[in-house]
Protein backbone atom coordinates (compact mmCIF):
# COMPACT_ATOMS: atom_id res chain seq x y z
CA UNK A 1 0.00 0.00 0.00
CA UNK A 2 1.61 3.05 -1.09
CA UNK A 3 2.45 5.96 1.65
CA UNK A 4 -0.73 8.30 2.09
CA UNK A 5 0.79 12.03 0.88
CA UNK A 6 2.35 14.67 3.43
CA UNK A 7 0.82 17.66 4.65
CA UNK A 8 3.77 19.57 4.91
CA UNK A 9 3.86 22.93 3.14
CA UNK A 10 6.64 22.78 0.48
CA UNK A 11 9.39 25.53 0.80
CA UNK A 12 8.86 28.47 -1.37
CA UNK A 13 11.77 27.37 -4.38
CA UNK A 14 10.69 23.69 -4.03
CA UNK A 15 7.08 24.57 -5.18
CA UNK A 16 8.50 27.05 -7.72
CA UNK A 17 10.70 23.96 -8.87
CA UNK A 18 7.23 21.65 -8.65
CA UNK A 19 9.57 19.08 -6.93
CA UNK A 20 9.77 17.84 -3.14
CA UNK A 21 9.61 14.94 -1.15
CA UNK A 22 5.91 14.60 -1.17
CA UNK A 23 5.57 11.08 -3.51
CA UNK A 24 3.36 11.43 -6.53
CA UNK A 25 -0.01 8.66 -6.86
CA UNK A 26 -2.22 8.46 -9.67
CA UNK A 27 -5.87 8.94 -9.52
CA UNK A 28 -6.49 5.23 -9.83
CA UNK A 29 -3.84 4.76 -7.07
CA UNK A 30 -4.87 7.44 -4.34
CA UNK A 31 -8.76 6.41 -4.57
CA UNK A 32 -7.99 2.70 -4.10
CA UNK A 33 -5.74 3.60 -1.03
CA UNK A 34 -9.00 5.22 0.25
CA UNK A 35 -11.32 2.71 -0.39
CA UNK A 36 -9.06 0.35 1.54
CA UNK A 37 -8.27 2.61 4.12
CA UNK A 38 -12.32 2.88 4.81
CA UNK A 39 -13.25 -0.31 4.66
CA UNK A 40 -10.56 -1.62 7.02
CA UNK A 41 -11.66 1.05 9.47
CA UNK A 42 -15.72 0.41 9.26
CA UNK A 43 -15.95 -2.96 7.83
CA UNK A 44 -19.17 -3.78 9.99
CA UNK A 45 -20.93 -0.76 11.05
CA UNK A 46 -24.89 -0.12 12.22
CA UNK A 47 -26.30 3.22 11.50
CA UNK A 48 -29.80 4.19 12.56
CA UNK A 49 -31.31 7.39 10.52
CA UNK A 50 -34.25 8.33 8.84
CA UNK A 51 -34.48 7.06 5.23
CA UNK A 52 -34.97 9.95 2.43
CA UNK A 53 -34.36 9.57 -1.56
CA UNK A 54 -35.21 6.05 -2.39
CA UNK A 55 -34.75 4.84 -6.02
CA UNK A 56 -35.30 1.71 -7.65
CA UNK A 57 -33.66 0.95 -11.04
CA UNK A 58 -34.59 -1.93 -13.27
CA UNK A 59 -31.74 -3.58 -11.71
CA UNK A 60 -33.55 -4.76 -8.52
CA UNK A 61 -31.00 -2.70 -6.48
CA UNK A 62 -32.04 0.04 -4.45
CA UNK A 63 -30.33 3.20 -3.89
CA UNK A 64 -31.32 5.55 -0.50
CA UNK A 65 -29.84 7.84 1.89
CA UNK A 66 -29.96 7.68 5.47
CA UNK A 67 -29.92 11.17 7.30
CA UNK A 68 -30.53 13.14 10.28
CA UNK A 69 -30.67 16.41 11.26
CA UNK A 70 -27.21 17.50 10.39
CA UNK A 71 -25.58 14.88 7.64
CA UNK A 72 -26.92 12.60 4.91
CA UNK A 73 -24.98 9.37 4.03
CA UNK A 74 -25.76 7.11 0.92
CA UNK A 75 -26.70 3.74 0.43
CA UNK A 76 -27.08 0.66 -1.56
CA UNK A 77 -28.35 -2.66 -1.34
CA UNK A 78 -28.44 -5.16 -3.79
CA UNK A 79 -30.80 -7.14 -5.50
CA UNK A 80 -29.90 -10.35 -3.00
CA UNK A 81 -30.74 -8.14 0.06
CA UNK A 82 -33.31 -6.99 -1.26
CA UNK A 83 -35.30 -10.03 -2.14
CA UNK A 84 -34.79 -10.60 1.82
CA UNK A 85 -36.50 -7.63 2.93
CA UNK A 86 -39.63 -8.16 5.44
CA UNK A 87 -41.24 -4.49 4.68
CA UNK A 88 -41.16 -2.37 1.80
CA UNK A 89 -38.47 1.19 2.45
CA UNK A 90 -40.73 4.27 2.38
CA UNK A 91 -39.59 7.72 2.24
CA UNK A 92 -39.35 8.76 6.28
CA UNK A 93 -39.32 5.73 7.76
CA UNK A 94 -36.78 5.32 10.87
CA UNK A 95 -34.61 2.03 10.20
CA UNK A 96 -31.76 0.54 11.92
CA UNK A 97 -28.97 -0.27 8.49
CA UNK A 98 -25.99 -2.50 9.26
CA UNK A 99 -23.30 -2.91 6.73
CA UNK A 100 -20.23 -1.92 5.65
CA UNK A 101 -18.60 1.67 4.27
CA UNK A 102 -17.28 1.89 1.00
CA UNK A 103 -16.33 4.61 -1.70
CA UNK A 104 -17.17 5.06 -5.22
CA UNK A 105 -14.37 5.82 -7.17
CA UNK A 106 -15.94 6.86 -10.19
CA UNK A 107 -17.37 9.65 -7.97
CA UNK A 108 -15.03 10.58 -5.24
CA UNK A 109 -17.79 9.36 -2.90
CA UNK A 110 -18.18 7.26 -0.20
CA UNK A 111 -21.54 5.19 1.07
CA UNK A 112 -23.36 2.29 3.08
CA UNK A 113 -23.27 -1.15 1.58
CA UNK A 114 -26.36 -2.20 3.76
CA UNK A 115 -26.39 -6.16 4.05
CA UNK A 116 -29.65 -6.16 6.74
CA UNK A 117 -32.32 -2.88 6.89
CA UNK A 118 -34.45 -2.95 10.10
CA UNK A 119 -36.89 -0.59 11.25
CA UNK A 120 -35.96 1.12 14.48
CA UNK A 121 -38.02 -0.45 16.93
CA UNK A 122 -41.91 -2.38 16.50
CA UNK A 123 -43.23 1.37 17.49
CA UNK A 124 -41.78 2.40 14.08
CA UNK A 125 -43.96 -0.02 12.45
CA UNK A 126 -46.81 0.77 13.96
CA UNK A 127 -46.30 4.74 13.56
CA UNK A 128 -46.49 3.96 10.21
CA UNK A 129 -49.23 1.05 10.41
CA UNK A 130 -51.20 3.96 11.90
CA UNK A 131 -50.56 6.64 9.35
CA UNK A 132 -51.44 4.47 6.81
CA UNK A 133 -54.34 3.53 8.43
CA UNK A 134 -56.40 6.87 8.61
CA UNK A 135 -54.90 7.42 5.26
CA UNK A 136 -56.90 4.50 3.67
CA UNK A 137 -59.87 5.28 5.89
CA UNK A 138 -60.03 8.69 4.81
CA UNK A 139 -60.43 7.42 1.29
CA UNK A 140 -63.45 5.34 2.34
CA UNK A 141 -61.56 2.02 2.24
CA UNK A 142 -62.97 0.54 5.31
CA UNK A 143 -66.60 1.85 5.31
CA UNK A 144 -69.51 -1.12 5.96
CA UNK A 145 -72.01 0.14 2.92
CA UNK A 146 -68.93 -1.48 0.75
CA UNK A 147 -69.21 -4.90 2.24
CA UNK A 148 -70.48 -7.49 0.72
CA UNK A 149 -72.72 -10.66 1.88
CA UNK A 150 -70.65 -14.27 1.90
CA UNK A 151 -72.91 -16.56 -0.11
CA UNK A 152 -74.32 -19.14 1.51
CA UNK A 153 -73.56 -21.85 -0.47
CA UNK A 154 -70.47 -21.30 -2.88
CA UNK A 155 -69.73 -23.78 -5.92
CA UNK A 156 -66.17 -22.45 -6.62
CA UNK A 157 -63.68 -21.24 -3.20
CA UNK A 158 -60.90 -19.07 -4.58
CA UNK A 159 -57.88 -19.52 -2.07
CA UNK A 160 -54.86 -16.44 -2.28
CA UNK A 161 -52.05 -18.22 0.38
CA UNK A 162 -48.61 -20.30 0.21
CA UNK A 163 -49.12 -24.34 -1.43
CA UNK A 164 -46.44 -25.34 0.82
CA UNK A 165 -48.00 -24.64 3.98
CA UNK A 166 -50.11 -25.84 6.75
CA UNK A 167 -52.64 -23.41 5.95
CA UNK A 168 -53.70 -24.74 3.07
CA UNK A 169 -53.90 -28.27 4.70
CA UNK A 170 -55.75 -27.79 7.44
CA UNK A 171 -58.37 -25.55 5.14
CA UNK A 172 -58.80 -28.02 2.40
CA UNK A 173 -59.12 -30.52 5.66
CA UNK A 174 -61.98 -28.15 7.20
CA UNK A 175 -63.69 -27.70 3.59
CA UNK A 176 -63.61 -32.08 3.54
CA UNK A 177 -64.66 -31.83 6.69
CA UNK A 178 -67.63 -29.61 6.57
CA UNK A 179 -69.32 -29.66 3.01
CA UNK A 180 -67.07 -30.68 -0.26
CA UNK A 181 -66.61 -28.39 -2.36
CA UNK A 182 -64.29 -27.17 -5.88
CA UNK A 183 -61.05 -25.24 -4.29
CA UNK A 184 -58.92 -23.13 -6.95
CA UNK A 185 -55.47 -22.47 -5.30
CA UNK A 186 -53.95 -19.41 -6.39
CA UNK A 187 -49.91 -19.39 -5.38
CA UNK A 188 -48.38 -16.49 -3.70
CA UNK A 189 -45.87 -15.79 -1.02
CA UNK A 190 -47.04 -14.93 1.79
CA UNK A 191 -43.76 -12.94 3.11
CA UNK A 192 -41.07 -11.11 1.74
CA UNK A 193 -40.94 -8.10 -0.65
CA UNK A 194 -42.75 -10.06 -3.80
CA UNK A 195 -45.49 -10.68 -1.49
CA UNK A 196 -47.95 -7.78 -1.59
CA UNK A 197 -47.52 -7.46 -5.21
CA UNK A 198 -48.41 -11.71 -5.78
CA UNK A 199 -51.44 -11.34 -3.21
CA UNK A 200 -52.83 -8.13 -4.97
CA UNK A 201 -52.59 -9.74 -8.48
CA UNK A 202 -54.08 -13.11 -7.46
CA UNK A 203 -56.86 -10.70 -5.82
CA UNK A 204 -57.33 -9.40 -9.41
CA UNK A 205 -56.39 -12.49 -11.53
CA UNK A 206 -59.88 -14.16 -9.41
CA UNK A 207 -61.85 -11.37 -10.87
CA UNK A 208 -60.68 -11.34 -14.03
CA UNK A 209 -61.64 -14.65 -14.42
CA UNK A 210 -65.07 -15.69 -16.32
CA UNK A 211 -67.70 -17.54 -15.23
CA UNK A 212 -67.16 -20.12 -18.30
CA UNK A 213 -63.69 -20.05 -18.59
CA UNK A 214 -61.25 -22.87 -18.47
CA UNK A 215 -60.53 -22.09 -14.63
CA UNK A 216 -63.72 -21.55 -12.87
CA UNK A 217 -64.54 -18.01 -11.34
CA UNK A 218 -64.75 -18.62 -7.98
CA UNK A 219 -67.80 -17.47 -5.79
CA UNK A 220 -65.80 -16.30 -2.85
CA UNK A 221 -62.48 -15.38 -2.35
CA UNK A 222 -60.53 -16.40 0.82
CA UNK A 223 -56.73 -14.97 1.72
CA UNK A 224 -54.91 -16.75 4.14
CA UNK A 225 -51.58 -16.93 6.34
CA UNK A 226 -50.25 -18.53 9.47
CA UNK A 227 -49.63 -16.60 12.43
CA UNK A 228 -45.79 -14.68 12.34
CA UNK A 229 -44.45 -11.53 13.81
CA UNK A 230 -45.55 -7.85 12.36
CA UNK A 231 -42.70 -8.06 10.31
CA UNK A 232 -43.39 -11.34 8.79
CA UNK A 233 -47.13 -10.56 8.11
CA UNK A 234 -46.31 -6.95 6.62
CA UNK A 235 -46.92 -7.63 3.43
CA UNK A 236 -50.48 -7.43 3.88
CA UNK A 237 -50.57 -4.01 5.32
CA UNK A 238 -49.37 -3.10 2.22
CA UNK A 239 -51.34 -0.46 0.21
CA UNK A 240 -51.60 -2.36 -2.82
CA UNK A 241 -53.31 -4.86 -1.15
CA UNK A 242 -55.74 -3.09 0.56
CA UNK A 243 -56.75 -1.32 -2.68
CA UNK A 244 -56.84 -4.51 -4.39
CA UNK A 245 -59.48 -6.35 -1.99
CA UNK A 246 -61.50 -2.96 -1.23
CA UNK A 247 -61.85 -3.31 -5.20
CA UNK A 248 -62.51 -6.53 -5.51
CA UNK A 249 -66.22 -7.42 -6.86
CA UNK A 250 -65.91 -10.98 -5.39
CA UNK A 251 -66.88 -11.49 -1.73
CA UNK A 252 -63.70 -11.92 0.20
CA UNK A 253 -62.82 -13.37 3.46
CA UNK A 254 -59.53 -12.35 5.53
CA UNK A 255 -57.61 -15.28 7.36
CA UNK A 256 -54.30 -13.86 8.41
CA UNK A 257 -52.60 -14.62 11.27
CA UNK A 258 -54.00 -15.63 14.34
CA UNK A 259 -56.60 -14.22 16.21
CA UNK A 260 -54.64 -11.49 18.13
CA UNK A 261 -52.87 -10.39 14.75
CA UNK A 262 -54.57 -7.85 12.56
CA UNK A 263 -53.72 -6.02 9.21
CA UNK A 264 -55.21 -3.76 6.81
CA UNK A 265 -56.49 -6.19 4.61
CA UNK A 266 -58.81 -7.64 7.31
CA UNK A 267 -60.38 -3.84 7.06
CA UNK A 268 -61.27 -4.22 3.85
CA UNK A 269 -62.30 -7.38 3.46
CA UNK A 270 -65.73 -7.92 3.38
CA UNK A 271 -65.57 -10.42 6.46
CA UNK A 272 -62.33 -11.08 8.84
CA UNK A 273 -61.71 -14.58 10.14
CA UNK A 274 -59.46 -15.22 13.67
CA UNK A 275 -58.04 -17.90 11.65
CA UNK A 276 -57.34 -19.78 8.51
CA UNK A 277 -59.37 -23.16 9.61
CA UNK A 278 -62.33 -20.85 10.68
CA UNK A 279 -62.53 -19.16 7.22
CA UNK A 280 -63.14 -22.65 5.54
CA UNK A 281 -66.09 -22.92 7.91
CA UNK A 282 -67.41 -19.64 7.09
CA UNK A 283 -66.88 -19.85 3.39
CA UNK A 284 -69.08 -23.48 3.50
CA UNK A 285 -71.64 -24.86 5.88
CA UNK A 286 -71.45 -27.56 7.17
CA UNK A 287 -72.80 -30.88 5.64
CA UNK A 288 -74.75 -32.76 8.28
CA UNK A 289 -75.92 -29.21 10.09
CA UNK A 290 -77.79 -28.77 6.03
CA UNK A 291 -79.35 -32.15 6.24
CA UNK A 292 -80.28 -31.11 10.11
CA UNK A 293 -81.67 -28.04 8.70
CA UNK A 294 -83.52 -29.31 5.96
CA UNK A 295 -84.89 -32.45 8.00
CA UNK A 296 -86.63 -29.39 10.04
CA UNK A 297 -87.66 -27.39 7.46
CA UNK A 298 -89.89 -30.59 5.91
CA UNK A 299 -90.72 -31.44 9.20
CA UNK A 300 -92.20 -27.87 9.85
CA UNK A 301 -93.63 -27.74 6.24
CA UNK A 302 -95.63 -31.16 6.94
CA UNK A 303 -96.88 -29.76 9.98
CA UNK A 304 -98.34 -26.30 8.53
CA UNK A 305 -99.86 -27.88 5.74
CA UNK A 306 -101.33 -30.26 8.29
CA UNK A 307 -102.75 -27.34 10.24
CA UNK A 308 -103.86 -25.33 7.29
CA UNK A 309 -106.17 -28.62 5.85
CA UNK A 310 -107.74 -28.80 9.41
CA UNK A 311 -108.18 -24.93 9.83
CA UNK A 312 -109.59 -25.18 6.12
CA UNK A 313 -111.99 -27.88 7.26
CA UNK A 314 -112.72 -26.26 10.52
CA UNK A 315 -113.83 -23.78 8.60
CA UNK A 316 -115.97 -25.35 5.55
CA UNK A 317 -118.18 -27.06 8.56
CA UNK A 318 -119.10 -23.75 10.38
CA UNK A 319 -119.48 -22.50 7.07
CA UNK A 320 -122.02 -25.29 5.98
CA UNK A 321 -123.95 -24.61 9.55
CA UNK A 322 -125.05 -21.48 9.03
CA UNK A 323 -126.29 -22.48 5.36
CA UNK A 324 -130.28 -23.42 5.22
CA UNK A 325 -131.26 -26.69 4.84
CA UNK A 326 -132.19 -27.91 1.16
CA UNK A 327 -136.21 -28.32 1.51
CA UNK A 328 -136.48 -24.72 2.43
CA UNK A 329 -134.23 -23.78 0.19
CA UNK A 330 -136.75 -24.77 -2.92
CA UNK A 331 -139.87 -24.14 -1.05
CA UNK A 332 -140.70 -21.16 -1.69
CA UNK A 333 -139.51 -21.13 -5.65
CA UNK A 334 -141.64 -24.37 -5.94
CA UNK A 335 -144.76 -21.85 -4.56
CA UNK A 336 -144.17 -19.08 -6.67
CA UNK A 337 -144.21 -21.67 -10.20
CA UNK A 338 -147.50 -23.39 -9.18
CA UNK A 339 -149.08 -19.63 -8.79
CA UNK A 340 -147.40 -18.87 -12.16
CA UNK A 341 -148.95 -22.33 -13.60
CA UNK A 342 -152.25 -21.22 -12.43
CA UNK A 343 -151.82 -17.59 -13.84
CA UNK A 344 -150.55 -18.84 -16.72
CA UNK A 345 -153.86 -20.87 -18.24
CA UNK A 346 -156.20 -17.72 -17.15
CA UNK A 347 -154.29 -15.46 -18.62
CA UNK A 348 -153.96 -17.69 -21.86
CA UNK A 349 -157.71 -17.46 -22.47
CA UNK A 350 -157.90 -13.93 -21.77
CA UNK A 351 -155.45 -12.99 -24.25
CA UNK A 352 -156.68 -15.41 -26.98
CA UNK A 353 -160.85 -13.22 -26.59
CA UNK A 354 -158.82 -10.05 -26.57
CA UNK A 355 -157.31 -11.50 -30.03
CA UNK A 356 -160.06 -12.49 -31.88
CA UNK A 357 -162.08 -9.41 -30.70
CA UNK A 358 -158.91 -7.01 -32.21
CA UNK A 359 -159.39 -9.43 -35.64
CA UNK A 360 -163.09 -8.93 -36.01
CA UNK A 361 -162.72 -5.08 -35.84
CA UNK A 362 -159.83 -5.01 -38.52
CA UNK A 363 -162.03 -7.56 -41.14
CA UNK A 364 -164.81 -4.82 -40.90
CA UNK A 365 -162.02 -2.28 -42.32
CA UNK A 366 -160.80 -4.52 -45.61
CA UNK A 367 -164.12 -4.59 -47.64
CA UNK A 368 -163.65 -4.23 -51.49
CA UNK A 369 -164.62 -0.60 -51.31
CA UNK A 370 -162.94 0.52 -49.14
CA UNK A 371 -159.56 -0.66 -50.69
CA UNK A 372 -160.57 0.70 -54.16
CA UNK A 373 -161.06 3.81 -52.43
CA UNK A 374 -157.07 3.87 -50.73
CA UNK A 375 -155.45 2.87 -54.71
CA UNK A 376 -157.35 5.52 -56.70
CA UNK A 377 -155.80 8.13 -53.83
CA UNK A 378 -152.63 6.41 -54.07
CA UNK A 379 -152.34 6.89 -57.99
CA UNK A 380 -153.22 10.36 -57.37
CA UNK A 381 -150.77 11.41 -55.45
CA UNK A 382 -148.35 9.10 -57.53
CA UNK A 383 -149.64 11.34 -60.51
CA UNK A 384 -148.83 14.80 -58.64
CA UNK A 385 -144.92 13.95 -57.01
CA UNK A 386 -144.89 12.99 -61.32
CA UNK A 387 -145.62 16.19 -62.12
CA UNK A 388 -143.27 18.05 -59.80
CA UNK A 389 -140.46 15.87 -60.55
CA UNK A 390 -140.20 17.07 -64.51
CA UNK A 391 -141.03 21.01 -63.42
CA UNK A 392 -137.45 20.24 -61.14
CA UNK A 393 -136.11 18.46 -63.84
CA UNK A 394 -136.85 21.22 -66.87
CA UNK A 395 -135.33 23.97 -64.49
CA UNK A 396 -132.20 22.02 -63.32
CA UNK A 397 -131.47 21.51 -66.89
CA UNK A 398 -131.70 24.70 -67.94
CA UNK A 399 -129.66 26.18 -64.97
CA UNK A 400 -126.65 23.55 -66.20
CA UNK A 401 -127.11 24.75 -69.94
CA UNK A 402 -126.66 28.44 -69.25
CA UNK A 403 -123.44 27.51 -67.07
CA UNK A 404 -122.36 25.37 -69.77
CA UNK A 405 -122.41 27.96 -71.97
CA UNK A 406 -120.41 30.15 -69.79
CA UNK A 407 -117.60 27.78 -68.97
CA UNK A 408 -117.49 26.89 -72.98
CA UNK A 409 -117.13 30.60 -73.73
CA UNK A 410 -113.86 30.93 -71.24
CA UNK A 411 -112.27 27.78 -72.77
CA UNK A 412 -111.98 28.70 -76.55
CA UNK A 413 -108.61 28.74 -77.81
CA UNK A 414 -107.59 32.41 -78.33
CA UNK A 415 -109.13 33.15 -74.46
CA UNK A 416 -106.79 30.28 -73.91
CA UNK A 417 -103.51 31.88 -75.50
CA UNK A 418 -104.48 35.15 -74.23
CA UNK A 419 -104.29 33.93 -70.22
CA UNK A 420 -101.38 31.85 -71.38
CA UNK A 421 -99.10 35.04 -72.73
CA UNK A 422 -100.33 36.56 -70.00
CA UNK A 423 -98.82 34.43 -67.43
CA UNK A 424 -95.85 33.86 -69.34
CA UNK A 425 -95.15 37.91 -68.96
CA UNK A 426 -95.50 37.29 -65.33
CA UNK A 427 -93.16 34.81 -64.64
CA UNK A 428 -90.67 36.13 -67.16
CA UNK A 429 -90.49 39.39 -64.79
CA UNK A 430 -90.51 37.35 -61.29
CA UNK A 431 -87.56 35.15 -62.72
CA UNK A 432 -85.96 38.51 -63.45
CA UNK A 433 -86.32 40.15 -59.94
CA UNK A 434 -85.54 36.85 -58.44
CA UNK A 435 -82.42 36.39 -60.23
CA UNK A 436 -81.47 39.78 -59.01
CA UNK A 437 -82.36 39.57 -55.28
CA UNK A 438 -80.40 36.15 -54.69
CA UNK A 439 -77.38 38.40 -56.58
CA UNK A 440 -77.95 41.18 -54.49
CA UNK A 441 -78.37 38.66 -51.41
CA UNK A 442 -74.95 36.73 -52.81
CA UNK A 443 -73.02 39.88 -52.60
CA UNK A 444 -73.56 41.07 -49.40
CA UNK A 445 -73.29 37.68 -47.57
CA UNK A 446 -70.20 37.16 -48.93
CA UNK A 447 -68.60 40.80 -48.01
CA UNK A 448 -70.17 40.21 -44.66
CA UNK A 449 -68.47 36.71 -44.92
CA UNK A 450 -64.71 38.53 -46.22
CA UNK A 451 -64.74 40.48 -43.18
CA UNK A 452 -65.96 37.91 -40.43
CA UNK A 453 -63.08 36.25 -41.64
CA UNK A 454 -60.57 38.68 -41.28
CA UNK A 455 -61.85 39.77 -37.95
CA UNK A 456 -61.16 35.93 -37.36
CA UNK A 457 -57.74 35.94 -38.41
CA UNK A 458 -56.92 39.44 -36.52
CA UNK A 459 -58.13 37.62 -32.98
CA UNK A 460 -57.00 34.02 -33.65
CA UNK A 461 -54.25 33.18 -31.90
CA UNK A 462 -53.08 31.16 -34.67
CA UNK A 463 -52.05 34.32 -35.92
CA UNK A 464 -50.15 35.12 -32.50
CA UNK A 465 -48.27 31.49 -33.44
CA UNK A 466 -47.54 32.67 -36.91
CA UNK A 467 -45.40 35.90 -35.30
CA UNK A 468 -42.59 33.38 -33.31
CA UNK A 469 -44.65 32.58 -30.29
CA UNK A 470 -45.77 28.96 -28.87
CA UNK A 471 -48.71 27.64 -26.87
CA UNK A 472 -47.78 25.19 -24.14
CA UNK A 473 -50.27 22.95 -22.95
CA UNK A 474 -50.41 19.90 -20.43
CA UNK A 475 -51.07 16.45 -21.37
CA UNK A 476 -54.66 17.20 -20.28
CA UNK A 477 -55.20 19.77 -22.99
CA UNK A 478 -54.91 22.79 -19.91
CA UNK A 479 -52.52 25.66 -21.09
CA UNK A 480 -49.54 26.54 -18.84
CA UNK A 481 -49.24 29.97 -18.07
CA UNK A 482 -46.92 30.09 -15.34
CA UNK A 483 -43.57 27.76 -14.68
CA UNK A 484 -44.59 27.60 -11.51
CA UNK A 485 -47.80 24.99 -12.63
CA UNK A 486 -44.50 22.67 -13.89
CA UNK A 487 -42.59 20.10 -11.79
CA UNK A 488 -39.96 18.02 -13.40
CA UNK A 489 -40.90 15.05 -15.25
CA UNK A 490 -44.27 16.71 -16.81
CA UNK A 491 -45.56 15.90 -19.86
CA UNK A 492 -45.82 18.59 -22.05
CA UNK A 493 -47.49 19.46 -25.84
CA UNK A 494 -46.19 22.92 -27.34
CA UNK A 495 -48.26 24.18 -30.47
CA UNK A 496 -46.25 26.00 -33.42
CA UNK A 497 -47.71 27.46 -36.26
CA UNK A 498 -47.24 24.69 -38.26
CA UNK A 499 -48.07 21.71 -35.90
CA UNK A 500 -47.71 20.19 -32.47
CA UNK A 501 -44.68 18.69 -30.30
CA UNK A 502 -44.38 16.69 -27.86
CA UNK A 503 -42.07 17.94 -24.89
CA UNK A 504 -40.94 16.75 -20.78
CA UNK A 505 -39.86 18.65 -18.69
CA UNK A 506 -35.89 17.98 -17.31
CA UNK A 507 -35.70 20.75 -14.76
CA UNK A 508 -38.10 23.32 -13.20
CA UNK A 509 -35.85 26.71 -12.40
CA UNK A 510 -36.04 28.70 -8.65
CA UNK A 511 -38.57 31.35 -9.12
CA UNK A 512 -36.88 34.85 -9.81
CA UNK A 513 -36.75 37.16 -6.76
CA UNK A 514 -38.58 40.25 -7.19
CA UNK A 515 -35.73 43.04 -7.25
CA UNK A 516 -35.53 45.88 -4.78
CA UNK A 517 -37.78 48.41 -4.40
CA UNK A 518 -40.53 46.13 -6.02
CA UNK A 519 -44.11 46.00 -4.28
CA UNK A 520 -44.52 43.46 -1.40
CA UNK A 521 -47.43 40.79 -1.38
CA UNK A 522 -48.84 43.29 1.08
CA UNK A 523 -48.99 46.32 -1.18
CA UNK A 524 -45.75 47.85 1.32
CA UNK A 525 -42.74 49.15 -0.95
CA UNK A 526 -38.95 48.44 -0.15
CA UNK A 527 -36.22 49.53 -0.80
CA UNK A 528 -32.12 48.73 -1.57
CA UNK A 529 -31.58 47.09 1.77
CA UNK A 530 -35.05 45.75 2.48
CA UNK A 531 -35.87 48.18 4.79
CA UNK A 532 -39.35 49.23 5.57
CA UNK A 533 -38.40 52.18 7.74
CA UNK A 534 -38.35 56.24 6.45
CA UNK A 535 -40.12 58.11 4.18
CA UNK A 536 -42.51 56.24 1.50
CA UNK A 537 -40.81 55.18 -1.18
CA UNK A 538 -42.17 55.90 -5.19
CA UNK A 539 -42.93 52.55 -6.45
CA UNK A 540 -41.22 51.44 -8.96
CA UNK A 541 -42.26 50.62 -12.64
CA UNK A 542 -41.92 47.17 -13.42
CA UNK A 543 -39.67 46.98 -17.03
CA UNK A 544 -39.99 45.12 -19.65
CA UNK A 545 -37.07 42.56 -20.73
CA UNK A 546 -35.67 43.49 -24.13
CA UNK A 547 -36.09 40.11 -25.43
CA UNK A 548 -39.85 40.15 -23.94
CA UNK A 549 -42.14 40.25 -27.28
CA UNK A 550 -46.00 40.98 -26.87
CA UNK A 551 -48.52 38.46 -27.65
CA UNK A 552 -50.62 41.06 -29.34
Amino acid sequence: MPETPSTGALLPDEAQSGTGNAPEFTVSELSGAIKRTLESGFEHVRVRGELGRISRPASGHVYLDLKDERSVLAGVMWRGTTSRLRFQPEQGMEVVATGRLTTFPGQSKYQLVIETLQPAGVGALMALLEARKKQLAAEGLFEDDRKKPLPFLPGVVGIVTSPTGAVIRDMLHGFDERFPTRVVIWPVRVQGETCAAEVAAAIRGFNALSAGGLVPRPDVVIVARGGGSLEDIWGFNEEVVVRAAAESELPLISAVGHETDWTLIDLAADARAPTPTKAAEWAVPKHSELLERLQQTGDRQRIAVRRGLERASDRLKAAGRGLPRRDALFAEPRQRLDRAEHRLATALIAFTNRSGLRLTRVATRLTPRLLVARISGCREAVAGLDNHGRQALMRTTSQRRVRLEGTAGRLRPSALMHRLRQSRDRVTALEARAYQAFSNSHVSRRQRLESLTKLLQSLSYQGVLARGFALVRERSGAMVRRSAQLQAGHDLEIEFYDGRVAARVQEVPEQRHRGPGSARPDGASVDKAGSGKGEARRPTRKRRGPDQGSLF
